[in-house]
């Protein structure tokens, strides 16, 4: 699955090159949203996802080199009766793998035309169906989040993505974007290949004002503080992020009606441990709101779904949090851009420095904290800085023991010329358990400082400026 995730870095990157509305472009008398109206089959992403999980328990019963895939009818009673349990997996299988399994039931829905909320119940119920029928193993409530509640969240941004690199204007020929649509939503690019453009009229994605950024680059790592695991880190790692914000608000006449109008989405490659972050965070029932002439925003209920897995640590979550996405012009050329929400996920944490075999973590309710902010200077520099925090052990299973994981991203970004941009990101992983046996009472935190190359997906960085050209 690591190469999966290498692919989205890859080919996302297409969602830069393409070259959306700029800042000074916004239309600024509202038009009426164009509607979803088009061709759609419940029964195609019905026999999709059934055809999809039998392949993958024939792959798994012919490779894994275990017997959890060698289903039988008796299996498939029992599990029917259940009960449902915790299993514990490992943490990449359960955290990263199931939710993107989810992500292909949900992309294979949305592009046969249906809705959002429709993609979600069949990726749900997908996952349930591989919970009864995929494995002989008894069915596991943390699988059925991961793959049924976020796959939703990130097959969505995926599907999303994919549409931009084939719907917006660019000099990549046609050809090799149909193929980055495909790796980016591969259940997307299936039913492209399958059935054409039959079901492409049921979506519109009403223009939406995005910003894309790639960056790739060294960092050096510093610390553990407070860790016997200080011989296990490697010190010097190459870094490949992309990052993209979708439906920036300020633009006149787009609205958030439809969930993920507005989404951020980021993930990132590490030499020393692979995938080190995935994360999704989108409006799920929201709605745009003004405070004076300077400051546009949207507010509401968002979904989220985090995979943050550090040389020291591992911790992923899928969330529901209330929260707010705005813009606010400082002044004529700084701008200010963020997002603070606050909410409760089922979460995982590692309860020890990862093994080869990552089994040893734990599963609760968890209270979610998430800012991020972003200040332009024009169209010359940016200051960024991204942070997340989950505390598990408050609310339930608190016999496993307090766990405080936080994630502090910060970045300065200064353009050099057009889209091209050099950089210097600071990382701080820091996590606070009662429950390992490590030195200094359970903290561990990493600190990495990097060089980066970065490639903008617009000069402006991203700002939407809605202002009456005489007030600029």
């Amino acid at each position: 699955m690591n190469g999966s995730a290498a692919a989205v870095v890859a080919v996302a990157l297409l969602s830069g090159f393409v070259e959306p509305c700029k800042a000074q472009d916004v239309n600024p008398a509202p038009r009426a949203t164009v509607p979803d109206n088009g061709d759609k089959s419940y029964w195609v992403p019905a026999a999709e996802i059934v055809g999809f999980d039998l392949l993958l328990n024939q792959y798994g019963r012919h490779y894994s080199g275990t017997s959890d895939y060698d289903v039988t009818w008796s299996s498939i009673r029992r599990n029917l009766r259940g009960p449902w349990v915790t299993d514990n997996d490992p943490f990449k299988i359960n955290q990263f793998a199931h939710p993107y399994q989810g992500s292909i039931y949900h992309g294979a829905a949305r592009s046969a035309g249906l809705s959002y909320w429709e993609a979600s119940a069949y990726t749900f119920a997908g996952s349930v169906w591989w919970e009864i029928a995929g494995e002989q193993t008894p069915p596991a409530r943390n699988d059925q989040v991961a793959s049924g509640i976020a796959g939703s969240f990130l097959g969505e941004p995926l599907y999303r993505m994919a549409r931009l690199v084939l719907t917006r204007p660019s000099d990549v020929p046609f050809v090799w974007r149909e193929w980055a649509a495909a790796a980016i939503s591969p259940s997307y690019g299936f039913n492209r290949l399958l059935y054409g453009s039959r079901f492409e009229g049921a979506f519109s994605d009403h223009e939406p004002i995005y910003y894309g950024r790639l960056r790739l680059g060294n960092s050096r790592t510093v610390g553990p503080l407070g860790s016997s695991a200080s011989s296990e880190v490697k010190r010097n790692e190459a870094q490949v992020d992309f990052s993209m914000d979708y439906g920036l608000p300020g633009k006149p006449g787009y609205t958030y009606d439809r969930p993920f109008d507005y989404f951020a989405f980021r993930t990132g490659l590490s030499s020393a441990n692979g995938v080190e972050i995935l994360s999704t965070r989108g409006s799920l029932f929201a709605t745009d709101y003004a405070l004076g002439e300077d400051y546009r925003g949207l507010w509401g209920l968002y979904g989220s779904y985090d995979y943050i897995a550090p040389q020291i640590f591992h911790v992923s979550g899928t969330a529901v949090s209330l929260g707010t996405t705005g813009q606010w012009w400082a002044t004529q050329d700084l701008a200010l851009q963020g997002s603070v929400m606050a909410g409760i996920g089922y979460a995982a944490a590692s309860t020890s420095h990862p093994s080869a075999d990552d089994r040893n973590y734990h599963y609760g309710l968890a209270p979610r904290l998430a800012a991020s902010f972003r200040l332009i200077a024009g169209a010359r520099a940016s200051f960024d800085i991204d942070a997340q925090s989950y505390f598990l052990g408050r609310i339930t299973n608190r016999a496993a023991g307090r766990d405080d994981v936080a994630r502090v991203d910060a970045a300065i970004t200064w353009r050099v010329q057009g889209r091209h941009a050099i950089g210097v990101k600071y990382s701080w992983s820091h996590r606070n358990t009662g429950n390992d046996a490590i030195a200094a009472g359970g903290l561990r935190t990493l600190t990495g400082v990097g060089i980066y190359y970065t490639l903008l997906g617009l000069d402006t960085f991203g700002t939407v400026d809605w202002r009456e050209a005489s007030t600029r």
